[in-house]
């Protein structure tokens, strides 16, 4: 086999004494056009720098929603406190009636 392509899962077959000449051609010519199509060392900086803004962007969202997440998450911890706080309010006066000995309030209903 001179070469195999995994994108078509077609391999590619010469006779002997000729995929090795081939084989060799072909890298040396991807080799080349690799090195023609590269971009500059300008070029490659602007893409190193875009990738990382890009990345910065990503983690930058991806906190925010957490943290947004979270806030809510411990908002609604603290109202469902509140209103349970809120529920058994009558019970502290009684507890301070106890305390002063006097009689308790009558609740109004």
């Amino acid at each position: 086999m001179a070469w195999y392509l995994p994108r078509r899962r077609v391999g590619v077959y010469y006779p002997r004494p000729l995929h090795r000449l081939l084989r060799a051609a072909r890298e040396l010519f991807y080799r080349l056009r690799m090195a023609l199509c590269a971009p500059n060392v300008e070029g490659m900086q602007v893409f190193a720098m875009q990738r990382a803004h890009h990345d910065r962007e990503r983690l930058a969202d991806e906190y925010a929603r957490g943290y947004v997440e979270g806030w809510r998450e411990c908002f609604q911890a603290c109202l469902a406190a509140v209103e349970e706080e809120l529920a058994g309010s009558g019970d502290i006066w009684e507890i301070g009636a106890l305390l002063t000995d006097t009689p308790p309030a009558p609740k109004d209903n």
